[in-house]
């Protein structure tokens, strides 16, 4: 194993370290003080603001990320029919496998029907204590929509603007069309810009090393703020709802996951979640497939071995379009709270909720709980109460982070058989599965 190899699993170990510490202290101190307006201070005051600061600090370099990656990326594979071709495949491969997630979710939710055993007391708890939170989101979603102006809004009309705006997709529609036109300029003119955009790189990378240095401290601030705040009690009276989420999530993750990294890269499946366990722990810790697109792109290329154009094309789209875990999460929340309310969906409505589902993954932001105003659109659309929302938005943010580590995972799969299929080498420690 090489030193940086062995560096690199210091730093996951110490990632890890600091996630258990900050959740094991977490869950002590909302046991034994729970409620007290000092550990409320600590929480607002210190550990939330430097959890913060740390997510912020990993989301600052994701724009200049994202662009000198997608770029590249293009420009490295050449030929642009094999760019589309590679494309093509891509958006294929995420759609068929968010399918399948929310397939999964919908069966679960029919069969263990959590909703119809919530009390009646809880259901306007949650309305009455979430409701602000509610309302804001259903006034997010207003400003929604899923029609034409969605595919229309891809193309930007000022690059700086949809950059400035955080618009992931505009970003990456012009990052592509970028990185297109260079692979067509003659080489002697487009040998200017790819050292340039090489050196961005090198310099995001390096800035990246800098803030995963503070990831355990960071690690540890974000997961003790949430275990402090979150409490028994209102986990166990949404218990089963929780427990449908995370068993779907489960069997996507080490079920259809290990089947795919199998079958289509012919990889060992505990090989590959080893390889990855870094991207693992940053993505459950910060809940945004945005914030763990830096350690995504590093850790597939050099822990898993895929070539970097493949990573620089495929990690930035998956981190915008591929939410699986976001998928099976919306159906799954969709079904439950139809269920809470005693409305009945029958297979015409379940089949909307799965199309919407998908669409609305797709639009979801990286961040954490980008998923609930669109949420909110797909309770709408098949006649289900949109405050709703607020019975389990006290239980999101450990969904979420479940959730975003199904994301993440997810696009680190779909650039392994991208590899695979492309007939591209993954480096000799991960290229074949050992007998």
């Amino acid at each position: 194993m090489s030193d940086a190899s062995k560096h690199r699993g210091v730093r996951a170990t110490q990632i890890f370290v600091g996630l258990i510490v900050g959740a094991a202290a977490g869950v002590l101190a909302n046991l034994f003080w729970g409620g007290a307006p000092w550990l409320e201070w600590v929480v607002s005051r210190v550990t939330d603001p430097a959890g913060q600061m740390w997510l912020r600090a990993l989301i600052m370099i994701v724009l200049p990320l994202v662009f000198a990656s997608l770029v590249l990326g293009v420009a490295g594979l050449g030929d642009v029919k094999r760019l589309g071709r590679i494309g093509l495949k891509t958006l294929l491969y995420f759609f068929a496998v968010t399918v399948i997630s929310v397939i999964i979710g919908l069966t679960l939710v029919n069969l263990i029907e959590p909703g119809k055993g919530l009390p009646q007391e809880t259901r306007e708890r949650m309305l009455e204590t979430y409701g602000a939170q509610a309302a804001a989101g259903q006034t997010m979603a207003r400003g929604l929509q899923l029609d034409i102006s969605l595919l229309v809004n891809i193309v930007p009309r000022n690059p700086l603007k949809a950059m400035v705006d955080f618009e992931m997709l505009a970003v990456i529609f012009f990052s592509l069309a970028f990185g297109v036109g260079l692979a067509l300029t003659p080489p002697h003119r487009a040998e200017p810009m790819i050292r340039f955009l090489e050196a961005l790189a090198d310099v995001v990378t390096a800035i990246i090393d800098l803030v995963m240095k503070l990831a355990p401290y960071g690690v540890f601030a974000l997961i003790f703020s949430v275990t402090a705040r979150f409490g028994y009690d209102l986990l166990l009276k949404l218990g089963l709802y929780v427990m449908t989420v995370l068993l779907g999530l489960a069997l996507h993750f080490f079920g259809v996951y290990a089947l795919l990294v199998r079958g289509l890269a012919r990889l060992n499946p505990l090989d590959f979640f080893r390889r990855i366990r870094t991207v693992i722990l940053t993505a459950f810790s910060t809940s945004s497939s945005n914030a763990t697109l830096p350690t995504t792109l590093r850790v597939t290329e050099t822990e898993l071995g895929c070539p970097k154009q493949v990573c620089g094309f495929v990690l930035p789209l998956g981190a915008t379009m591929n939410m699986n875990g976001t998928a099976l999460f919306e159906g799954v929340t969709v079904l439950f709270i139809a269920q809470v309310f005693g409305i009945e969906l029958g297979l015409g409505a379940q089949v909307i909720v799965v199309l919407m589902s998908v669409l609305t993954a797709i639009g979801a932001a990286g961040v954490p709980s980008g998923a609930i105003p669109l949420l909110i659109l797909v309770l709408q659309a098949v006649g289900v109460p949109g405050e709703g929302i607020a019975i389990v938005l006290g239980v999101d943010r450990l969904l979420d982070m479940c959730r975003t580590t199904v994301n993440v995972v997810g696009d680190i799969t779909a650039a392994a058989f991208i590899t695979r299929s492309e007939g591209f080498s993954f480096a000799p420690a991960a290229a074949e599965d050992p007998k």
